[in-house]
This record gives structure tokens, sequence and C-alpha cells, in this order.
């Protein structure tokens, strides 16, 4: 399963990109000097170096060509046709180490970072241009190395360009711990903030963009996966670096929700990261066609890969902004789409909806393609729902079309608001930067704000919901399902979906166990993902996690 990647910056498309799939099978690390190009060539001319940092841009992964993205390993969605990884290998937790998704053919990006960082500092280029260009690329490294680290632990950190050729098997290392992969990164971002921009061009890495990332492992770090004591000052220093994103007021909250992952709103004010594609070429986005609504208007126009879960669907309130668990709510079982939340109807695509135009129905019995598929025999939507957000109507065009430019968001500032949040609450409790953080991201959504008094438990109740509501189809739920460890409990177990049906004339809505939903998760070995077989295979000082 392999993406095409690109970076368009400085107005130019790369000459050079890679291909490489969310979880490559590709060695353990890219030994053979393909990508060393003649010094006279590339290193002392400005434009060309830059080409090749673009190249290390264009490793960055991205889902919106991929038929089966991460949220489906997730309890947000399932992918609407059975055979996938998601559903065969990940959700019964059959996988191996010769099968399993795995992170690490980033060694081949970093790989290429660190071989433009040796070149660049060794070049007689500018030197105004060379610190900023090597802090972009020193960003790009680490940020490979949280791709590996979130997902496998402690991993061997290689900051030279290794050449197997000219230096045989001493190439090959052993993994460094948890916690010192876990610094590489952080102490990566701290050493580079200053030496990138406030504001940088499209797709370019920021100050924001290494805080945010340093932030976000202080978060992983802080939480019950690894913070195994709950130690406070892990949470505190989470929080400081997260506000740190907010006092530099670079970033602010985009005024419309559904419309921010749009290609015409790209590289928006929330947004601090991003993968940018080019619709039209083969570096377009395919998702429309890929992800979206299976049958509309008798048309197919879609595979249907991401179906929401009815776990996902409860999460999001009434637009009195109560939970629907709660009794002064309102929520009706035999009416659920009725009076929720704004993001609800910005994201979920639910029968009596309409996508591009035509009205959605998944009730049985009326003759719908696209009623419930309670067997799992096609590509109708397994759970009662298609998804909507982040998917642009006018690309509504089926498989993988790649005829769109919407940049996939990897950091954006709600999530920081987010994360801030978090952490302060957990710091400190739940004071008043804990609700201003919170209350942004619900008046943008037209919720009301909390109301006072909350406990810290019930702060934290409320952040979790937010940040699955508020993230959700942006590849975030797995990360916090890992660090919070809440995937023993969420993916173990069946997944839910919506039956609807009409009896005596009256719609009646049941909640049902969702075809092929169940999951299985062993938290003695699934926190981290194994090493891939061809990697041990290759290195024999890397030493298997434990259990597989």
């Amino acid at each position: 399963m392999k993406l095409h990647r690109f970076m368009n910056l400085n107005g130019k498309v790369a000459l050079l990109f890679m291909l490489f799939g969310i979880f490559s099978c590709q060695s353990f690390l890219d030994v053979a000097p393909k990508d060393q190009i003649s010094d006279t060539t590339v290193w002392t001319d400005t434009g060309t170096a830059d080409l090749f940092l673009n190249n290390v841009y264009s490793g960055i992964p991205g889902p919106f060509n991929f038929f089966d993205p991460w949220e489906n390993y997730t309890d947000n969605a399932m992918n609407g046709v059975n055979g996938l990884d998601s559903r065969v290998l990940y959700s019964p937790s059959v996988y191996t180490p010769s099968n399993a998704p795995n992170w690490w053919g980033q060694y081949a990006n970093i790989r290429r970072a660190n071989l433009f960082i040796e070149k660049v500092t060794a070049s007689t280029l500018p030197d105004a241009w060379k610190k900023p260009k090597i802090a972009e690329a020193r960003y790009l490294r680490a940020y490979y190395y949280q791709l590996l680290w979130t997902a496998h632990g402690g991993v061997p950190i290689i900051t030279n360009a290794l050449n197997q050729n000219k230096e045989g098997d001493a190439i090959f290392r052993a993994r460094n711990t948890d916690e010192e992969t876990y610094k590489f990164i952080v102490d990566e971002c701290a050493a580079i903030v200053e030496d990138l921009p406030l504001k940088a061009e499209a797709g370019r890495v920021s100050k924001a963009s290494a805080l945010t990332l340093k932030g976000f492992c202080e978060l992983f770090w802080a939480s019950p996966l690894k913070n195994t004591t709950n130690d406070k000052a892990r949470w505190a220093v989470a929080a400081a670096t997260n506000k740190q994103v907010i006092d530099l007021g670079s970033h602010s909250l985009f005024s419309n929700y559904e419309t921010q992952f749009y290609e015409d709103n790209n590289n928006n004010i929330e947004v601090i990261f991003a993968k940018q594609y080019l619709g039209g070429t083969a570096l377009g986005s395919g998702k429309e066609g890929l992800w979206g609504p299976w049958m509309v208007g008798g048309v197919q126009k879609a595979y249907g890969g991401v179906d929401p879960t009815q776990e996902l669907v409860d999460e999001y309130a009434m637009a009195n902004g109560l939970p629907i668990s709660d009794p002064a709510s309102g929520y009706d079982p035999q009416n659920p789409y009725l009076n929720r939340e704004k993001r609800f109807y910005q994201s979920i695509v639910y029968d009596g909806s309409t996508w591009t135009g035509a009205e959605m129905v998944m009730k049985q019995g009326v003759g719908s393609r696209n009623a419930t598929d309670l067997s799992n025999t096609n590509e109708a939507t397994n759970t009662g729902y298609y998804l909507r957000k982040t998917l642009n109507p006018k690309y509504a065009i089926n498989g993988n079309n790649q005829l769109n430019s919407g940049s996939f968001i990897i950091y954006r500032y709600a999530e920081v608001l987010l994360s801030y949040a978090e952490a302060q609450n957990e710091a400190v409790g739940p004071d008043a930067s804990v609700y201003t953080a919170i209350n942004q991201i619900r008046t943008r959504s037209e919720l009301p704000a909390l109301k006072a008094g909350l406990t810290q438990a019930q702060m934290r109740v409320v952040i979790q919901r937010e940040r699955r509501v508020e993230l959700a189809f942006e590849e975030r739920r797995w990360f916090d399902l890992m660090r919070l460890k809440l995937a023993e409990k969420n993916l173990n177990g069946t997944l839910h979906a919506m039956k609807i049906e009409v009896v005596g004339g009256k719609t009646v809505y049941t909640v049902i166990p969702a075809p092929e939903g169940g999951k299985k998760f062993f938290p003695e070995k699934n926190y981290l993902l194994p090493i891939p077989q061809a990697a041990i295979n290759q290195n024999s000082k890397l030493v298997q996690k434990p259990n597989y």
C-alpha cells in the first residue's frame, strides 16, 4: 500500500517525491546511496538545495489516497468493506511482526533529513539561509521519530546519513530507550525554535510547529501509558509548552469548523502544520472517492471507506451543550438526530441528511442501497452512517480521483487548546485558563460555555469528549487511545451501528452490534506495535517488543 506524496513550496512542486505507505513495508534502513546527487549540483545553490529539502518534506505520511486510514483502527470508524487490515488484522489483534502495521519506513525519511543536515552544514551556502533550513530538516527528522516513538517505543536514534557500502554492518544500531527517544525529539524541537520563523510559507515549519510537536510529545509522556506514577510535573511541562504556542499569537481558531479543511482555506490561521496536496495531478487527494458515501442519487460516488461508529455519534452533545446521557439534555433515542450540536451535522452523514444534494436513506426495507449493511455484503455503510467531515462535496467522484488540493492538517490550534486544557487540568486542576481554552472551542460550534464548579475528574471527562469530537477523522484518535490507556476498554468488545426500520408507519431506531465489529486488544503487548520482522532479520541488535 503506497501513496503519492508531494510538497508544493515556494510556488514550486518538488522535483523529487517519494512513494511511501502510511505503514511502509520497507527495510529497516535505506542504506543504498540512491538519493545522493552530485555535491556540485545540489549543495552549492540554495535553489537546488531547497528542492532536496522539499524531498524531505515529501515523505510526510498523509492518508488521503489510502482506502483504509488509521481512523478505522480506532473506535471512531470502521471500513465499509471487509478484507482490509484494520478489520482482519488489527481489530481481532491477530497481527504478527511479519504483517503488522508499522512506521519503520520513516527511517528512509530520517536518512534524507540527516543527509541534508550534513551537506548543508558543510556547504558554503549563506549562513542566513542555512540556519532556518537546517532547523526545518531537524524538525522533520523529529516528526518522523515521533511517529516511530508513539507506535514502537524506544527506537535506534540515528543522526548521520548511513552508508552500508562504506560502513558495513556498523550501520546497524540497537534500540535507544523509550525515554532517550522521547528526549531526543523534545530536545530537538527546543533547540530549533529560535531559528524558525513566526510565520512560515505554506507547508513549511514555523516556531509554532516546533513547539506543538514538542508539546504533543510531552503530553504523550505525561499520559498514563508513559507516566505510570502520574508525576504531575510531567503534566506541567506539557501545559507550559502548549501555553507557549498560545502566547505566540500566531494562530487562532478559524471561523468555520467545517470548511477549514477545504482547499480554499488551505493554510488558514488555525493550521500549524500540514501536508500539502495538488489536485488534478498524481499528487492530488482522492479521499472523497475513497471514504465518502457509497451510493448517492443512484450513482456510486465512493467506496464508503470510513463509516463512523455509534460510539462516536453518541459523543456528540445536544445543541444545549449537554451530553445525550444527561436526562436534561432532551435527547430522544427515537429521534436521535434532532437538536444535536453543530459539529455532528458538519461531520456525519446520517439517515435523512443530504450529500451532494441527494437525500441519504439508511432505513431497512425501503429499497435503499444505503440501508445499513447488516451482513457486510457490499460497500453500504456497516454502521448506519457515512463520513462528511473534511470531505469536499465537489470532489465526490468514485475512486482515488486525486482531484482535491485540500491539505492534510497534522496540527491545528484547536488541538493546542485541548492539549493545554488537559495538561493544565491534570497538573493543577480546572482553573480559569482550562475553562477559557475549552470554551473557545465550544463557542465556535455554538455550544454554551461550561458550567462553573467542575471537579478535576468531571473536567477530565469533558476534555476527553471534546477532544474526541473536535478532532474526529483527523488521525488523532489512535494516539489518544494509546497514551490514555483507553484502548484496553474501547478496543475490546464490539462496535455498534444503528438499525433503522419503518414499523406501522413509524420509524424505529435500534442500536445493534455492527456486522463484524468485534475488537480485541491485549494490553500486555498491543500498546506498542511490534518491530517489523524484516528489520530484525536485517539487524541482529534489535530486540522485539514483549509478547510478540
